[in-house]
């Protein structure tokens, strides 16, 4: 939906409703639902939920809490000596009234542009028909004014609090209900809970812990209101704008989240490549990786990698089990966290989440489009790896793919190419997995740049891999690993990065697959590999084999061999100095990529680079579809042992 008007949130009309916004932080009156009281009852006496739904002693008595109170008791319980309020607990407490305020602004906005207000005023003699509407569209001005609220709390706290918020999310137990009747209510019940945290012991133990709880409770508030949404009706006066806030970043574009999937880093274990063994193409194409997002131009919003050719905003890194896909992952992010932090460049490490796919109609859609949104933020690198991708993203017609893994496909379809798609050159999806063969055909033909995770081929990287193993006892016990080194070979010689592809591709004269090496020949017989007419004739046959191979592989072997002819090395003298390279204007480095560009390219052979990446392209289309016939093969056999056996034991 294109939101096509802009309303500017005046901070004179803020000023106004201040006051109402501090008055429910001074108290705030609360009945709990009998769920909520409920929920957990034979739970542990100590747990968070007990405690939420003891929070008045069981009994259904109205209950009237003090979020400012809490602070200044919290104040007193954290620092005793201290007379000032210290600085997190008032930017927490400020950022909270504040989100309050512009929550009623918008609420009051909702209330104009939805004919709310008349319906209220003639609320004592409207009809049935009329009584629903109103009392619908208070649903709509409630959930649309708690969302609100919680996003602009994120988004003035999400500098203030922890990167890492992993461990307040485990002592977080969840918001006990969300009150959608009315906005006072709204408002009381989630100020209610927000208080009952605040108040436990185990929760807050530091100035720090609030500002980090307050981000989690309304990040979960934003994740419960996401649920409800869809059942609310009279949203057209939420969705056809955007309200921006004077004289601030922060804007409210119908129910958009860009905090959502986090928008924050997630956290990632550090790898070096040289700690993978074996993978050279993996390695090597992560590397380019690296180096050409770093390019991306922050003030002309593009990458001049993608006017050379030499970007892949889809990208897929195949092999089998237990060959490194994990740790390749965490060595890309390892590599642009680094370099990023040196160039003072904002990352975002950003996976999809394992719980994407939903039960619920159109709720994987939903949660699949608030993960790819943050990837349209031009304000930042981002690289964002979807590991065992075959789960969410497997083959549309295979019996029994679920309802939600198509949605997640129609989705990344619509967002990786199309109307939707956007791509400035700063990000990148990176597709991880053991079973290719199991990925969806169009997604796989949205995939630019291919690689196989293979791990360990050679003796040396045998050698390498016992290696970085048994050097750890070398620390501790230097004498006690008592064998012989080997006499030629220097420990992790091979492991270093490959200077380019031609290295690692040299071996390649014929295809390896069978059908492809058998096509490739007989077109020899008709062509010169020089001539022009070899490719076609090359392409037409191996149509007659595999019917899906289309234009648009065509279009990835182009792109594959464009990527070769900007596969250089950025000089190393650029990273150390940046105002060398990165710091320059976008024409300047434009300038000086063609310069390298064309040097490299003295270098090297086209026709030679051509075969290269074709038998390569044609190899693995050949192994990904044999794989797939393979399975299916193996299943029906063992589907026949099975019937067999059971009809001789049923003989018997």
């Amino acid at each position: 939906m294109e939101h096509n008007s802009t309303f500017p949130i005046k901070q004179t009309e803020l000023d106004m409703l201040r006051e109402e916004a501090t008055s429910y932080l001074k108290s705030v009156q609360w009945e709990q639902g009998q769920r909520a009281r409920n929920k957990d009852k034979d739970s542990k006496d100590d747990s968070i939920l007990f405690y939420l739904s003891r929070a008045n002693n069981g009994t259904n008595a109205v209950e009237i809490t003090s979020v400012s109170k809490t602070i200044l008791a919290l104040k007193k319980r954290l620092l005793p000596e201290s007379v000032a309020i210290p600085l997190l607990l008032n930017q927490t407490l400020y950022a909270v009234q504040e989100g309050i305020t512009l929550g009623i602004w918008v609420k009051d906005s909702y209330y104009d542009a939805s004919g709310l207000s008349s319906l209220t005023e003639r609320k004592s003699v409207l009809d049935n028909s009329g009584k629903r509407e109103y009392e619908s569209k208070m649903q709509t001005a409630t959930a649309f004014m708690l969302f609100s609220i919680a996003y602009n709390i994120l988004h003035n706290l999400k500098t203030v609090a922890s990167d890492d918020l992993s461990v307040m999310k485990q002592k977080f137990a969840g918001i006990p209900e969300v009150s959608l009747m009315s906005p006072l209510k709204g408002i009381s019940c989630a100020l209610f809970y927000y208080d009952k945290y605040l108040g436990h012991q185990d929760i807050i133990k530091s100035d720090k812990d609030v500002a980090d709880f307050t981000v989690v409770y309304f990040e979960a508030l934003i994740d419960e209101i996401q649920i409800r949404k869809s059942t609310l009706e009279y949203q057209e006066t939420i969705l056809d704008r955007t309200y921006k806030l004077e004289k601030s970043e922060f804007a409210i574009s119908g129910w958009d989240n860009v905090f959502s999937g986090t928008a924050k880093s997630i956290e990632f274990n550090k790898i070096q490549f040289e700690q993978i063994v074996g993978n050279r193409d993996a390695k090597h194409f992560a590397r380019r990786l690296t180096e050409r997002m770093l390019s991306y131009d922050f003030t002309a919003k593009k990458n001049p990698f993608q006017e050379l050719g030499g970007f892949m905003p889809v990208f897929m890194g195949y092999g089998i089990p237990g060959t490194g896909k994990s740790m390749l992952i965490a060595a890309i992010a390892t590599k642009l966290k680094e370099h990023c932090d040196n160039l003072d460049i904002p990352f975002l490490f950003h996976p999809m989440p394992d719980t994407l796919i939903s039960t619920f109609q159109g709720g994987s859609a939903e949660k699949m489009v608030e993960w790819m949104k943050p990837l349209q933020d031009p304000s930042k690198l981002i690289f964002a790896p979807i590991d065992d991708a075959e789960n969410n993203l497997q083959e549309r017609t295979e019996q029994g793919v679920s309802a939600g893994v198509k949605e997640v496909i129609g989705v990344f379809l619509r967002y990786t190419e199309g109307a939707y798609a956007v791509n400035y050159g700063n990000s990148s999806i990176g597709l991880f997995t053991n079973l290719p063969e199991m990925l969806d055909k169009a997604v796989i033909s949205r995939v630019q740049g291919r690689f196989k995770i293979d791990g360990a081929r050679t003796e040396h990287d045998f050698l390498d891999q016992d290696y970085i193993w048994w050097k750890k006892f070398e620390k501790t016990m230097p004498s006690f690993v008592n064998m012989n080194n080997p006499e030629a070979y220097k420990y992790l010689g091979d492991q270093v990065l490959a200077k380019n592809m031609g290295d690692i591709l040299k071996a390649v004269e014929k295809p390896s697959e069978e059908r492809v090496l058998e096509t490739f020949e007989k077109v020899e017989k008709q062509h010169r590999e020089e001539d022009h007419m070899f490719y076609a004739s090359l392409y037409k046959e191996i149509q007659k084999i595999f019917p899906f191979f289309s234009s648009r592989d065509v279009r990835n072997i182009q792109s594959a061999i464009s990527l070769r002819l900007t596969d250089f090395d950025l000089e190393e003298d650029w990273f150390q100095n940046p105002d060398k390279y990165f710091k320059k204007d976008y024409e300047t480095k434009f300038n000086m990529l063609q310069e390298l560009m064309k040097a490299n390219m003295k270098g090297l052979n086209f026709s030679d680079i051509r075969k290269q990446e074709v038998i390569r392209y044609l190899d693995n289309v050949a192994t990904i579809a044999d794989t797939d016939f393979k399975r299916k093969v193996d299943a029906r056999i063992d589907q026949l042992k099975i019937e067999t056996e059971a009809r001789e034991k049923f003989d018997d």
